[in-house]
């Protein structure tokens, strides 16, 4: 069983994800961690759950999500892991960073790449790749049919859906990313968003302004 554990980091109140089974073998995912404090933050959690962090993954690049990749990478010494069409967003994260007021943004690069034909593997648990661009045009979610949740990302959202005028976004992409991607999936699905709280699948198809399910 994948345990999932979240925290809320930066001016932008990213959600940043450490996924973990019973191996002690974890996943970062999206460590939009700044401050020294919150560095300490995410340190002191995988410190005191005994983790072995084996990789760390961004959804997509935008510079909330990646601010502490460098961070991740060095005190770990693991791989960045994103989809190739992100590493023009990741790249231009060092320009874009000081624009939003983090001068102190440490500019990392991707280890290797990952795409909707592989599977994201850790210990002794698996997560489906899911491609769902739209808000950035290689975003991946994180799907464990086993347990019944999806790291989403900043594509679906309680009762919204993630902003399609930043830089390679499109809306009719986004919406259908989440028509044949997310919808597709269980009613019961949780879907763990980058930003605010969770959600459902079922919940979205029914009640989300944006996106509807099709019937």
């Amino acid at each position: 069983m994948i345990k999932v554990q979240s925290f809320t980091f930066n001016d932008f109140q990213e959600n940043t994800f450490v996924l973990s089974d019973e191996t002690k073998a974890c996943v970062v995912v999206d460590p939009g961690c700044y401050t020294r404090a919150e560095k300490s933050q995410l340190q002191q959690y995988i410190s005191d759950h005994h983790l072995n962090v084996v990789v760390l993954v961004n959804t997509h690049c935008h510079i909330d999500h990646v601010l502490g990749n460098y961070f991740v990478k060095e005190t770990y010494k693991v791989p960045l892991l994103i989809h190739r069409l992100e590493v023009e967003m990741l790249r231009m994260s060092v320009v874009r960073a000081p624009v939003f007021g983090f001068h102190a943004y440490e500019e990392s690069v991707a280890d290797q790449y990952l795409s909707e034909k592989e599977k994201l593997v850790f210990g002794e648990s698996t997560l489906d790749i899911l491609f769902v661009p739209g808000h950035s045009p290689g975003h991946l979610a994180f799907y464990s049919p086993a347990d019944g949740f999806c790291i989403g990302g900043d594509v679906l959202f309680q009762g919204s859906v993630g902003r399609t005028d930043l830089p390679g976004g499109n809306a009719e992409t986004l919406f259908d990313s989440i028509r044949t991607q997310l919808y597709a999936l269980p009613d019961a699905t949780v879907v763990y968003c980058g930003h605010g709280s969770p959600t459902s699948i079922g919940r979205e198809k029914v009640s989300n302004p944006y996106v509807r399910a099709k019937n």
